[in-house]
């Protein structure tokens, strides 16, 4: 009777234990993310708040009339100067200025470096033009059978079309590493060997960046091929 006993006490201990686990992990889940999210804010709201702010007169600032230090400030001032920066450069006289400081740039060997290589790594981040990637395919890498998620960014142009022995319309395809899509591989694809997807560039970045875990939400169950595509088994077979 005893060990009967003994026997469910330890399996409700179990199954309470389970059911605060199960419950702790859930928990986990809903907050992490949500934490996370309002730690970095915090965290880069006072950067940029320790690097604007010295710059902003002492009688500007909210922290002298009521005592506390507001952090965000430096956030908004940063805001409003980029806008109203902006918003002179697309002027005469702001294009004016930009080229003038351009050409004082061109003549410091190591600045002028530097300059250009921030300066091309910004308009490709923040410009709003057809350059960005609006398409995602799959693609046969690192051999035939095995296929990889890519982004298609444009058509090849220039050279390397013409130094190309396929006469067919080839594409310029970034295929991205994984966990880190930031790296990756420039390949240059004839369109008749990639597969479009109907799922989105944020969507493809989430699969690749989770290593398959997380999935878009789709209705769509088969993609949309760019041409003729065969089959994999006979692709297989023809090699």
């Amino acid at each position: 009777m005893s060990k009967g006993f003994d026997d469910e006490v330890t399996r409700r201990r179990r199954t309470i234990f389970g059911w605060l686990r199960n419950s702790f992990l859930t928990g986990l889940v809903v907050i992490a993310p949500i934490g996370l999210t309002l730690w970095l804010i915090w965290t880069m709201a006072g950067w940029v708040d320790s690097w604007v702010l010295p710059f902003v007169p002492v009688w500007l600032r909210p922290d002298q009339y009521v005592g506390l230090n507001i952090r965000g400030v430096g956030v908004f001032v940063f805001l409003i100067f980029t806008i109203v920066i902006g918003w002179m450069a697309k002027g005469i006289i702001g294009k004016s200025l930009i080229r003038w400081a351009e050409s004082l740039v061109q003549n410091l060997p190591v600045v002028r470096s530097v300059y250009k290589g921030l300066k091309q790594i910004a308009e490709t981040v923040f410009a709003q033009s057809e350059t960005s990637f609006d398409k995602c395919c799959l693609v046969e890498y690192p051999r035939p059978g095995i296929w990889a998620i890519g982004f298609i960014s444009t058509s090849a142009k220039g050279e390397i079309l013409r130094r190309l022995p396929s006469e067919d319309d080839v594409a310029t395809v970034f295929l991205p590493t994984t966990p880190n899509p930031t790296s990756g591989f420039l390949l240059f694809v004839p369109r008749r060997d990639l597969i479009e997807l109907d799922m989105t560039v944020e969507d493809a970045a989430k699969l690749v960046i989770s290593a398959g875990l997380v999935y878009p939400d789709s209705t769509l169950s088969r993609p949309t091929p760019i041409g003729e595509v065969r089959p994999p088994a006979a692709r297989a077979g023809s090699s």
